[in-house]
């Protein structure tokens, strides 16, 4: 049964719910309408890629300030017939008329966090129709039913999403589109109140209707480069046209008796990767969650491994990326070398801190055993706060992640996809699925997968408690962020060897949110876990 029913819970666990059990199939996402679109999906002959899609397209509705079609999406897909893991690269590029010199010249030295230039092409919808289109059972227009009510017919805000939504009020006054879509009377929605996106709820109906190809090749890509050329931007009809999704072979490593997959660069998954392998030389186990050993000890493997991430991870078509290298369990032993157990160090290298937590994270598995993980971002709260006119298209801010140091690989390119951080995962054992599994957030996502996989296979948690259990979080520096629930002692000790404590309001979510769903093949049974730091859940039949 592997790590499925750890033992029974502890009394002081974190777990807010038990794990959810089905026989059958299962979904969860980060909002309840959303999994209960998947749930109905598979309910009428849907699989778990049409479940995936439904789920992720009614999020962008319910949680638009994370999620869209005006963004980005990644997969891994397992398609249980073949036993074979597929990876999608659904994250758009840099436009054609977009690099450095151009910045430079205007004065700009560093990429905008937000507004009109710091777009790149929305690569999401395409990614979602290809992935129905090899793989699903329905049409991608079927899939869009819950988004397309939703928002036209309106929704009642949840409270994580309202306090969200609150902060973000500045930004979205700032933008007429922005204000006119996505304030009520100037105000973000509160808990409760019925929200009603009918701009993009037509836009959905339109794709529904006509295919992606109006997104992209027609009606609204028009209307989304008039908007560019209107607010002095750089993307053209020409970008929207010749996107691409690229499918990609899956890298991975074992960690203990467990191999975990992530999707390749340009993506930030051998982060992940990198920190496991670099953990995985030390006891974890004896030194006990929570503990000032076994935190500082991954503080110090992300540094190393997000210094490696900040100068390597970019666009594979543009630079050669050494990932055999950063996976090699030389390079790991290396790495150790560097860490001292007494002592902090500082990064090798600046570390970028990319601290926003707005993405979405899905899975599901449908009754064939198919299963998929899939992310899917605007970026930053709201993106880049710019709203299509007429479409509720909000635009992200991907063009962020990119240099403008003409030096770094990293650097602003014509047709160059930027580094990305959001990344799916999933885990296997001698050669079967086990899990797909995600922990949405910045620069926190590969910190939070590999705290959610310690936890469940050092600490010998279930489901959900490795889920809900206090994380940690390295910021930048030397500056760390630790989560309710882990002491204040421990806190101390490791301001003893180095470590700077910040101390931000517990209401700010600085440790994202997981979703995960676990086959236990002994008994075919399937097992949820939705994160308690949000608003969703996990469903299955």
């Amino acid at each position: 049964m592997d790590f499925s029913y750890n033992q029974k819970r502890e009394q002081n666990s974190y777990a807010q719910r038990s794990v959810t059990m089905a026989p059958r199939g299962m979904v969860a996402s980060s909002h309840q309408l959303a999994t209960l679109a998947g749930y109905k999906v598979l309910s009428r002959g849907g699989n778990a890629v049409d479940a995936a899609v439904a789920m992720v397209s009614t999020l962008s509705v319910v949680e638009p300030h994370s999620v869209g079609i005006g963004g980005d999406a990644f997969a891994l897909i397992y398609l249980a017939k073949e036993n074979r893991v597929m990876g999608m690269n659904a994250s758009g590029r840099a436009p054609y008329h977009a690099n450095v010199a151009w910045f430079h010249d205007r004065g700009i030295k560093t990429m905008p966090e937000r507004g009109i230039l710091s777009v790149t092409v929305p690569g999401a919808l395409d990614g979602w129709a290809q992935a129905v289109e090899r793989y699903g059972n329905l049409e991608v227009g079927d899939l869009f039913e819950d988004a397309i009510y939703y928002g036209e017919n309106g929704f009642p805000v949840t409270e994580v999403i309202a306090g969200e939504w609150k902060e973000m009020e500045d930004l979205l006054r700032a933008q007429k589109g922005s204000f006119k879509t996505y304030l009520i009377d100037g105000k973000a929605p509160v808990p409760g109140q019925v929200f009603r996106n009918r701009h993009l709820a037509r836009t959905y109906s339109k794709i529904a209707r006509d295919g992606i190809e109006t997104f992209y090749k027609g009606e609204i890509s028009k209307a989304i480069a008039d908007f560019f050329r209107q607010n002095d931007g750089l993307l053209s009809l020409e970008d929207l046209e010749t996107h691409t999704t690229t499918w990609v072979e899956p890298i991975a490593t074992t960690y203990r008796d467990y191999t975990i997959y992530e999707l390749p660069p340009n993506g930030q998954g051998v982060t992940a990767l990198e920190m496991l392998n670099i953990l995985e030389g030390y006891d974890i186990a004896t030194l006990g969650h929570r503990s000032r050993e076994y935190l500082h000890l991954l503080i110090e493997a992300k540094k190393i491994a997000f210094s490696d991430r900040d100068y390597f991870v970019t666009d594979p078509e543009f630079e050669d990326i050494p990932v055999d290298k950063l996976l090699s369990r030389e390079y790991a032993k290396q790495c150790r070398g560097k860490i001292d157990p007494d002592k902090a160090m500082v990064p090798p290298s600046p570390s970028s801190s990319a601290r926003g937590s707005d993405t979405v994270y899905v899975a599901a598995v449908d009754q064939d055993r198919n299963a998929v993980s899939f992310i899917s971002s605007i970026y930053l709260p709201f993106g880049s706060g710019m709203v299509v006119d007429g479409t509720g298209i909000i635009l992200q801010n991907r063009g962020k992640s990119f240099s403008l140091n003409p030096d770094h690989p990293n650097r602003l390119e014509p047709h160059k996809r930027p580094m990305h951080t959001i990344i799916p995962g999933m885990v296997f054992k001698n050669g079967n699925f086990l899990m797909s599994f995600g922990v949405m957030g910045g620069d926190m996502q590969p910190q939070g997968h590999v705290q959610f996989l310690i936890n469940l296979i050092d600490f010998k948690m279930n489901l959900q408690e490795a889920v809900d259990a206090p994380r940690a979080r390295h910021m930048q520096g030397t500056e760390v962020y630790l989560e309710d629930g882990i002491s204040g002692q421990t806190a101390s000790t490791l301001k003893e060897k180095g470590h700077h404590i910040v101390h931000i309001p517990s209401s700010v979510n600085q440790v994202g949110g997981g979703q995960a769903i676990y086959l236990d093949r002994t008994q075919n049974v399937l097992l949820g876990a939705s994160d308690r730091r949000k608003d969703g859940c996990a469903i299955g039949y």
